[in-house]
């Protein structure tokens, strides 16, 4: 690796490398503020625009729809008050998969990485991405729905772009976090203000509320399925916790970007949909395939086209949300030895994660071009909550293994095992209600113990495979100009003055 020479060329004033120590590491730029935009930003992204018909399809009642909602938000906020735990005790970024493999050990941690790296961020990422082009387009097609190939090149230029936002500054992917987070938020203000004056001034806008709870439907299933569609757009709560070593004073300001976002969020979902309820029946409500844009064609007149536009930049705000946060999965995973070595290293000009960026980009650029990627997503929707409930009896089991862990932040016992039960009884409606897609979904995920066995836990490997991969490995530092983490820079110069 080129490095400048020393005499003529190595200004510790100004040099980056020198500000802090001479290490090469992520640094701590992510604020609270910016913490409580990553949670609010990646949490409202399409669901709040699509998710309510799927929940009054389940409940059939206005009153159970928004109690629905409501215990969606209290079930999150009890989840991530766990997790509040688990980041201020095991201070590691890569959220599940640290806690599960700190607490499980690294197969199972290995599992979890598998599941997310093959198709868990890529399609998700890729699927909001397809719904920020739709909507960004749809405006200019009118009544007819958007082609496939413009839509799909509109999502890889939304994926590149913040990719390179991304690799490229940490404090510019914040910023448009930021940014990105205001803009969503205003929509649901203007949806929210809108509902309320049309509640006020009418009784065409209260006609949902009388009798509310009429006609609710006793099912259990169709009680959970409502359930999954309202956690859906809840889905984000824990992504803090994947970039805790960026974060500045993370025993304070986690706990705190938790307690702010999801009452926050909550607040503002059980309003919003008061508001659709004030221009919309509950079967009109079920018909609906877009929720904000038939409220804003009833409510905002003219001005209707405005919602398509805000639910694109919602979405476009989440998918740098997860590219910000599953980078740094993949960091930390290469880093503990369960991924190529170069997706741990750290760019030396810029201090972002580049290889584990560029590898996020390029797997959900893939996405994009498959026919099935709705359908990979469904696999996978009982795995997100087996995974989570793995991290919080791995709560559990570290109280009782590990009774003198630093705790700055210890949740009463009734939490952690009130919120496992709720996931064991996700993941088992999710067998019962659909045994196929989540047969396919766990032979996947057991696809990875092979891998495991193979490229992480074998350690005489031949010869020619360690050759083949450090070359690989020095040829991408090379192209990358990355280092190791925390490599000290004198240690770089020491070496490339030896080479010399």
């Amino acid at each position: 690796m080129a490095v400048p020479n020393e005499k003529n060329s190595l200004n510790t004033d100004s040099d980056p490398l020198h500000k802090d120590g001479g290490k090469i590491e992520l640094k701590k730029k992510v604020t609270l503020i910016n913490g409580v935009a990553l949670i609010v930003g990646t949490i409202i992204g399409s669901g709040i625009f699509l998710s309510p018909t799927g929940v009054a399809q389940q409940v059939n009642s206005t009153g159970m729809s928004l109690l629905v909602w409501a215990l969606c938000g209290f079930f999150s906020m009890i989840g991530a008050l766990c997790y509040c735990e688990l980041g201020t005790s095991i201070l590691k970024s890569g959220g599940d998969y640290a806690y599960i493999k700190t607490a499980w050990g690294p197969l199972m941690g290995f599992l979890q990485l598998w599941v997310s790296v093959l198709i868990v961020f890529p399609t998700s990422i890729a699927i909001i991405a397809i719904i920020f082009a739709t909507n960004v387009l749809k405006p200019i097609y009118g009544d007819c729905e958007p082609d496939s190939e413009p839509v799909r090149l509109l999502a890889g230029c939304c994926i590149g772009i913040l990719s390179f936002v991304n690799a490229y500054n940490v404090k510019w992917a914040t910023r448009v976090q930021d940014v990105f987070t205001a803009a969503k938020l205003f929509a649901l203000v203007i949806i929210i203000v809108a509902g309320l004056v049309n509640i006020a001034i009418g009784e065409r806008g209260t006609e949902s509320f009388k009798d509310s709870f009429r006609g609710t439907s006793r099912d259990p299933g169709s009680i959970c399925l409502a359930f999954y569609s309202g956690l859906f757009a809840y889905g984000g709560w824990n992504y803090l916790n994947m970039v805790t070593e960026e974060m500045q004073n993370v025993r304070r300001n986690l706990p705190l970007a938790i307690i702010i976002s999801l009452p926050t969020v909550t607040i503002v979902y059980i309003m919003a949909n008061v508001a659709y309820f004030s221009s919309m029946s509950m079967e009109e409500m079920k018909a609906s395939t877009a929720v904000a844009v038939v409220f804003a064609d009833r409510l905002l007149g003219v001005m209707s086209w405005i919602i398509p536009i805000f639910v694109g930049l919602s979405c476009f705000g989440s998918v740098n949300g997860s590219l910000f946060t599953a980078s740094r999965v993949f960091f930390v995973g290469a880093r503990e030895d369960q991924l190529p070595a170069a997706m741990s290293m750290i760019n030396l000009q810029r201090f972002t994660p580049l290889p584990a960026v560029c590898v996020t980009c390029f797997i959900s650029l893939l996405m994009l071009s498959s026919n099935d990627i709705f359908s990979l997503i469904n696999y996978f929707s009982f795995a997100n909550w087996m995974f989570v409930g793995l991290s919080v009896s791995g709560l559990l089991f570290l109280r009782w293994r590990k009774p003198n862990m630093v705790r700055p932040i210890k949740v009463p016992i009734v939490l952690p095992i009130a919120f496992l039960l709720f996931c064991i009884f996700l993941v088992a409606m999710s067998l019962y209600a659909a045994p196929k897609d989540t047969g396919i979904g766990l032979l996947i995920i057991l696809s990875g113990i092979p891998v495991y066995f193979i490229f992480v836990y074998w350690q005489n490997k031949p010869q020619f495979m360690l050759n083949l991969s450090r070359t690989i490995t020095i040829s991408l530092q090379k192209l990358l100009n990355v280092v190791p983490q925390e490599t000290q820079v004198t240690a770089i110069i020491e070496a490339d003055n030896t080479a010399l």
